[in-house]
């Protein structure tokens, strides 16, 4: 009982048992993706819908399956206060190149809102470093982020 309510506070807590409980990759993922959002203090709809455009292209979630991801990652990162549950988990199951693309997410969900704040910066250079890309990847999935932005404007 101790083990479980430890694991539980350090955010390690095994889901109930639930057919429609969302997989740990998409909560680690999208957790990371709303915290970039939130960074700013400011989660706008243009935030939302990237994240849900990200998640859905990522990993072919439904309209009910991503909407279950995105509300479950929300409770989870309002409650914790480390970023360890979601970097491990996808330290442990994720390519370099699969990294790579998770920070070219974020830096998509950052540049969403059209401006770049120091924190959402600041939190994709930590993230980048938990999770093992290095600089140059990051700099480069930065650059792609961008260059999707421009796209998607003209």
């Amino acid at each position: 009982m101790l083990d479980r309510l430890v694991d539980f506070l350090a955010g390690r807590s095994a889901p109930a048992a639930n057919a429609s409980a969302p997989d740990d990759m998409h909560l680690a993922v999208a957790a990371l993706l709303i915290e970039a959002a939130r960074m700013d203090s400011d989660f706008d709809a243009s935030e939302r819908a990237t994240i849900e455009a990200l998640l859905a292209t990522k990993f072919n979630l439904s309209n009910e399956a991503l909407n279950d991801v995105i509300a479950a990652a929300q409770r989870k990162v309002e409650y914790s206060a480390q970023y360890f549950p979601f970097t491990n988990a996808i330290c442990k199951r994720m390519s370099i190149e699969e990294r790579t693309e998770i920070i070219e997410m974020m830096w998509s969900v950052a540049y969403s809102d059209g401006v770049l704040d120091p924190h959402e910066d600041m939190l994709l250079r930590q993230i980048a470093g938990l999770i093992h890309v290095p600089d140059k990847e990051r700099g480069q999935a930065r650059q792609r982020a961008l260059a999707a932005v421009a796209a998607r404007k003209s």
